[in-house]
């Protein structure tokens, strides 16, 4: 069967085009490598989707795919391998399956850069969390730990201290990577406490899983401080950066120096045919509004191609 769109990824903007594919009444194969909702549905808690006052990330992609699939969305789980054109047919070949399609929306999302320190995947959503943004409200009035040293890293610090009663950053490096203005501003916040030149080395778990302490040691012998120590912390906000993964699709979209795929708001890429929604793509904001946004267009878009092509 060739389908008239095949999703690559099942976030929230993979799943959003796949509703507005279905709602345009076209066939749609949605494929997801890990997990439904991308990484919203580790989020213990999401309070800034509109309509919605309160939810669970599992909760909000739980609904998102039961919708999609109430309209007829098809789906298969799988790590996609290559994306290839033919005429005018796609071939997405998966590490099991094989799909083809009049068109292929790209929407793999990216994923956070993991510490890779013991515990901290058993930890995720219980005390370490990637989102300032989405979690960072929960811990209102209490002191967390934020690792990370460039921009977001000190957004999200900037962020969390207005809520939180005082932010412990900690770097590796005894400098910044990270705008002037960014610096400049966390510096005169009074709850924030900057300590440079130390490494994660283990998170450890409470008796309900949930995090408790932190420990650290000195990342080069010239810096000066105690070799290693432990602090208790009931958060950790991880800011090392985000992972596209899209050299698999370098046959037919243009990546940037990071690895995202560079698409502006029309999420069309230099491939007619493909289309590209959500994080995975160039952008200054990464959020589930925005994702969505994404999701919607590009599967409009598609709608609109296929249509040209059937006439």
């Amino acid at each position: 069967m060739v389908y008239d769109i095949v999703i690559i990824g099942a976030g929230a903007a993979g799943m959003t085009a796949a509703l507005y594919a279905r709602r345009n009444n076209k066939t749609v194969m949605i494929i997801e490598g890990e997990q439904f909702g991308g990484q919203i549905a580790n989020s213990p808690k999401v309070e800034n989707y509109p309509s919605i006052k309160e939810i669970s990330g599992a909760e909000l992609a739980n609904n998102m795919f039961e919708q999609i699939v109430s309209h007829g969305v098809e789906f298969d789980f799988g790590e996609v391998i290559s994306v290839n054109k033919e005429g005018e047919i796609f071939t997405v070949k998966t590490d099991s399956s094989s799909y083809e399609g009049k068109t292929v929306i790209i929407a793999n999302g990216v994923k956070h850069k993991h510490t890779g320190v013991a515990n901290e995947e058993q930890l995720v959503g219980k005390g370490v969390y990637y989102c300032a943004l989405c979690d960072g409200p929960f811990y209102e009035g209490k002191e967390v730990a934020l690792i990370g040293d460039a921009n977001t890293a000190l957004q999200y610090a900037l962020l969390l201290s207005g809520y939180c009663k005082k932010v412990h950053v900690y770097t590796i490096m005894h400098k910044y990577f990270a705008d002037k203005a960014l610096v400049e501003a966390l510096e005169k916040k009074e709850n924030i406490e900057v300590t440079m030149g130390y490494i994660l080395t283990d998170l450890i778990a409470d008796n309900d899983g949930k995090l408790k302490t932190l420990k650290f040691k000195k990342f080069k012998e010239e810096y000066e401080g105690v070799e290693s120590f432990s602090v208790d912390y009931p958060a950790l906000f991880v800011a090392i950066g985000q992972v596209p993964d899209n050299k698999r699709f370098e046959n037919l979209v243009e990546i940037n120096k990071q690895g995202y795929i560079v698409a502006d708001e029309s999420c069309t890429t230099k491939t007619p045919g493909v289309f590209v929604a959500g994080d995975t793509r160039t952008k200054s904001v990464r959020q589930v509004a925005t994702a969505t946004c994404d999701g919607a267009i590009a599967a409009t878009a598609a709608c609109l191609y296929i249509d040209q092509l059937n006439k």
